[in-house]
């Protein structure tokens, strides 16, 4: 399931010996004369993600020594695997929390999106203790499943392939799976997620998951499934519609950490809800002005047609909602806004409830997946109000994109349940992962952390 970490037994491994930088000193002293020198010939210890590969009398190699940093940051190390011979490797450490970064960073730092490659060779991690270090598996596994989902093009995964990928999702992990496509949409009051897709030649739809005990507090996940973002009648210009097959890493997050969940086996009852469609163009197109009906009964103004995320989370929020469970937690692609706010890589969210939004913000910081807190600040309330409907989709205020999306989408949301809404970006330009730009799980690492904390078993 992850071809670069395997969980067999494997005799013939070669030892990877983590050193962290503050021993680096203590460590150099203790080593052979041979060994200090090429050491020192080869500045290790200067920089973390070094690798220094110690051979036998015969050529063979005998281990390798890793520097990795005090804070144990994995992504501090993703580039450190790159052209590694491509043989098995184990982690000789007795400290837990040093192999565990090293088993993250050996996850994260090896991924490549192979599916229209050539089987590549790879090295492989042999990771004997499985058992203990099931929560690092699962975070790789995860990782790769959003990640693959995100750099998968549209072709391959528009809304009836995604749907296809979460019906297998469900028998695997022995959830159930339903869901509502095209016309049926509107018999059943999804109007806004059919008017966004409705231009498609694959059909819009609303996926649904459920697993769990119904005895366990309900969880509900909302992830948006835009499957390719042309901007609609507001056409994008293409440098920003080329990476565009990413506008469905909402709903491929939820399906991240839904594994998560599951592999963890926590006390939830559990529901994924994708609303998945392609904002294509056609005849049929929803357009700049329209006004969309919601199942909440809200109607929404169409400012802009690429703003269509925040339309079609509309409906999956409201149903949502109606089976009152204890915790709501959304994930779209939302806003570029976001992006100018935070970077590439700081995860901004939001929730109505303070408690939940300090304890993701700790988890983001003990799991490195960063994430920031924003305001619901409702004095903006006015800047997202219509003349002709109850809503606009799209705010003539230049400022603050990101708090009107989530003021947006809270409208709704049940005041009385618990809200978190996160922005992703769903990307990496290569210097978070070593090198290999793509889709990337944002925010996912740092919720499951709060998730499994609050709902321990």
């Amino acid at each position: 399931m992850i071809p670069y970490i395997s969980t067999a037994y494997n005799e013939q491994t070669t030892p990877i010996i983590p050193i962290t930088k503050g021993t680096i000193d203590t460590w150099m002293a203790a080593q052979s004369t041979y060994l200090q020198a090429v050491a020192k010939q080869q500045k290790f210890g200067a920089k973390a993600g070094q690798s220094l590969f110690d051979y036998k009398a015969d050529g063979s190699l005998a281990k390798v020594f890793l520097l990795v940093t005090d804070e144990l940051n994995p992504y501090d190390i993703c580039h450190a695997f790159k052209g590694w011979p491509e043989t098995h490797y184990h982690i000789a450490c007795e400290t837990a929390e040093i192999t565990a970064h090293v088993i993250l960073a050996w996850g994260y730092g090896n991924y490549v999106f192979d599916r229209y490659l050539k089987n590549k060779p790879h090295p492989t991690l042999v990771v004997k203790d499985h058992h203990e270090y099931r929560t690092e598996i699962a975070l790789v596994k995860a990782t790769k499943l959003v990640r693959d989902l995100i750099n998968t093009p549209a072709d391959d995964m528009g809304p009836t392939e995604l749907s296809a990928f979460a019906e297998h999702f469900a028998e695997v992990n022995h959830a159930t799976f339903t869901e509502i496509v095209g016309d049926a949409l509107l018999t059943e009051n999804f109007p806004s997620v059919h008017i966004v897709g409705r231009a498609s030649h694959k059909a819009p739809r609303l996926i649904e998951l459920n697993w769990g005990n119904d005895s366990h507090p309900k969880v509900s996940l909302v992830g948006k499934g835009v499957c390719f973002d042309t901007g609609g009648n507001n056409m994008k210009a293409a440098q920003f519609m080329r990476w565009m097959k990413k506008d469905m890493g909402g709903g491929a997050h939820v399906l991240g950490l839904a594994q998560l969940i599951i592999d963890h086996q926590l006390p939830v009852c559990l529901q994924v809800l994708i609303p998945a469609v392609e904002n294509a163009v056609a005849g049929n197109a929803f357009r700049q002005g329209d006004v969309a009906q919601t199942r909440s009964g809200k109607t929404i103004e169409i400012g802009h047609t690429d703003a269509e995320g925040r339309v079609i989370l509309a409906d999956a929020l409201t149903y949502a909602s109606e089976s009152k469970p204890d915790l709501i937690i959304d994930f779209a692609t939302l806003t570029g806004a976001a992006r100018v706010a935070m970077g590439p890589t700081v995860t901004p969210y939001f929730s109505n409830r303070k408690d939940i939004a300090d304890a993701i913000f700790d988890s983001g910081q003990l799991t490195h997946d960063d994430t920031w807190p924003l305001p619901l600040q409702q004095s903006y309330q006015k800047h997202i109000k219509s003349t002709i409907a109850d809503l606009t989709n799209s705010s003539n205020l230049p400022q603050a994109g990101c708090i009107l999306a989530a003021l947006f989408l809270e409208h709704f949301v049940d005041p009385e349940i618990a809200w978190v809404h996160v922005d992703t970006y769903g990307w990496n330009f290569g210097d978070r992962t070593g090198g290999t730009e793509g889709g990337e799980s944002l925010g996912m690492k740092a919720i499951f952390h709060w998730l499994k904390e609050t709902y321990k078993q």
